[in-house]
């Protein structure tokens, strides 16, 4: 897998809302308003406990529930420990130093995992994990002088550097790898679970600092389920308006941005030439490949436009504010650097091919298409490309409609086509009449 560029977006995605629920939880503690009222912090922890099981469930989101019991387990066992009348011992405080470290620990192992619902084969292992995880810690507390005990009294670092926090040393280490763990998920697959999982993870280590039990201790164990509650809710809105193979705003998206448009602006309809012949001899595998590969050159289009996938092979871009005569030079720049784009298909992928006298007939075939076939048999690879067909059409005083528009830009794509493929054409070209051109392909 391939670490996708930060951007601003991703950036915000990130912080956002994860960063500033913590923030405002932060803030709010350091007003003393949690020592204010009792009562209100103990609702709140139970609502968005509440509130997290409820939403998880009901969007199947298997990963988030077992975060919300992670937290809730950690919480308990804390508060359970910390109250107890057991003489000559700290068992609160060896409850704390053991959640400390398998919290983080947890977290990761959640969020390496795949997402499958409820299924007894996804949820089984982790209640069992939880389970002996749950008996490790009630014997630490019942006997603190048991040998696992020394496993949290380490010292990695000089001890008078963490004499600010009860947390053991080797359990900051574990977060340390754990957001880092974190971090990379959210790099590859930029899904709200990993940044949410990773700011729940960052409130339930201030209430760990906090103490062993009191109210500013639930206060942060209550944010870290406000957070994967958020997380829920920024996941339904990612789906809703977002291609989840691309990563593109969605068909909704696009529906959403041309409402009050005002002019000028510019609309152009992008689709891959010879997908479908594409498909057929490659594989879907293979498809969704070249779908990834031309959205993301679409995501850098120049000009400010903004893309979208409306279904299928077929994108759009937005061009704010711009003609067609000027969105056509940035489209031009984007065709251009996708026709340069290329990939390989290495090991298993290369089955699909033909072999030997076949494969070289195979590939002198490919060369009549806008689509790039190279096979080299020492270095175990085939090189692919594509090329796109472009439409563009602008708005004018008399020509407003968002629909009309894209129809025009729908008729310059075809036009595209007809002139051979791998080029662009404005819907003003469509008054003229069509030069015979030799197509390259039916």
């Amino acid at each position: 897998m391939r670490l996708r560029v930060w951007s601003k977006g991703s950036l915000k995605s990130w912080l956002l809302p994860g960063g500033l629920l913590l923030i405002a939880a932060v803030f709010l503690a350091r007003e003393s308003w949690l020592s204010a009222s009792v009562s209100i912090v103990d609702l709140y922890f139970y609502v968005a406990f509440g509130a997290g099981l409820l939403l998880a469930w009901r969007f199947h989101a298997g990963r988030v529930l077992s975060a919300v019991v992670v937290l809730f387990l950690s919480n308990l066992a804390i508060e359970f420990f910390a109250k107890s009348p057991q003489a000559g011992s700290r068992p609160g405080l060896t409850a704390l130093e053991a959640v400390s470290f398998l919290l983080p620990v947890n977290m990761a192992l959640i969020a390496a995992s795949r997402e499958r619902g409820f299924t007894f084969t996804s949820m089984a292992p982790r209640s069992i994990i939880l389970f002996v995880e749950s008996v490790f810690v009630a014997m630490l507390c019942s006997s603190p002088s048991a040998p696992g005990g020394r496993l949290f009294h380490g010292a990695l670092f000089n001890r008078d550097w963490f004499s600010w926090t009860r947390i053991p040393q080797i359990s900051w280490f574990a977060l340390l790898v754990a957001l880092g763990f974190l971090i990379y998920q959210y790099a590859i697959h930029r899904k709200p679970a990993e940044s949410g999982t990773a700011w729940a993870l960052g409130s339930a280590f201030l209430a760990l600092n906090a103490g062993p039990s009191g109210p500013l201790a639930r206060a942060y164990f209550a944010t870290s389920a406000v957070i994967l509650v958020a997380s829920i809710i920024e996941t339904s809105y990612s789906m809703a308006y977002h291609d989840e193979l691309t990563g593109l705003p969605a068909r909704r998206a696009f529906n959403e941005a041309t409402l009050g448009l005002e002019q000028p602006y510019s609309l152009a309809v992008v689709d891959i030439d010879h997908f479908k012949k594409f498909n057929d001899t490659y594989g879907h595998d293979i498809g969704d490949d070249v779908l990834c590969l031309v959205a993301g050159r679409l995501s850098h289009v120049t000009g400010g436009g903004e893309s979208f996938r409306l279904g299928g092979e077929e994108f759009a871009v937005l061009f704010r504010g711009k003609t067609a005569l000027v969105a056509l030079e940035h489209l031009e720049l984007l065709r251009a650097t996708i026709q340069r784009t290329t990939f390989k298909l290495r090991g298993k992928d290369r089955r699909a091919l033909p072999r030997g006298i076949e494969r070289r007939k195979s590939v002198r075939k490919k060369k009549k298409t806008p689509t790039r076939v190279h096979s080299s048999e020492g270095q175990g690879y085939t090189e692919l490309s594509v090329t796109v067909s472009m439409g563009v059409a602008g708005s004018d005083p008399k020509r407003t409609d968002v629909l009309e528009i894209l129809k025009l830009a729908d008729r310059a794509l075809y036009l595209a086509k007809d002139n051979g493929r791998n080029r662009v054409e404005i819907a003003d070209n469509l008054a003229r009449p069509k030069k015979k051109a030799s197509r390259t392909a039916t």
